[in-house]
């Protein structure tokens, strides 16, 4: 895989590398750091679901990470794999939490595409199912 050092952030001029990067935005998502993931992805960051659904700046997905956070308080990826290269973070491994006192988990991966050493595309792979049973329980608002 060839080298392109515009595509990494330099920290005392040492490269942070793709993996680095990811594994920083997965802990800052188990952490349920809104404000960190949101000074870890670019401002024009997109944001794909498992369901195709599309979320775009760095703003919008703040907010939504609050609001998913306070849905699930629980919500946590394990990363069981990683695979990366100069612009790209490719990840298998583990979703789930708690919402409306119902566990959930379910196998999930991640595509993060890398820019200036943040992170300028995410998209989750996974199963909705498990969380929209939960969702579909809840009670209607007349």
């Amino acid at each position: 895989m060839g080298t392109n050092p515009r595509s990494r952030i330099y920290n005392c001029g040492m490269a942070i590398k793709p993996i680095e990067i990811f594994t920083e935005f997965a802990a800052a998502i188990n952490n349920h750091d809104a404000k960190a993931i949101a000074a870890l992805i670019t401002a024009d960051h997109l944001f794909v679901d498992g369901l195709g659904n599309q979320v775009q700046g760095a703003t919008q997905m703040e907010a939504g990470w609050r609001g998913y956070f306070a849905m699930c308080p629980d919500y946590q990826i394990r990363i069981e794999h990683v695979l990366a290269d100069d612009s790209l973070a490719l990840a298998a491994g583990v979703a789930g939490g708690t919402i409306d006192g119902v566990e959930w988990r379910t196998p999930a991966a991640w595509k993060a595409i890398i820019r200036d050493g943040k992170l300028a595309e995410f998209r989750v792979f996974a199963d909705n199912k498990p969380v929209y049973e939960i969702l579909a329980r809840r009670p209607r608002s007349s």
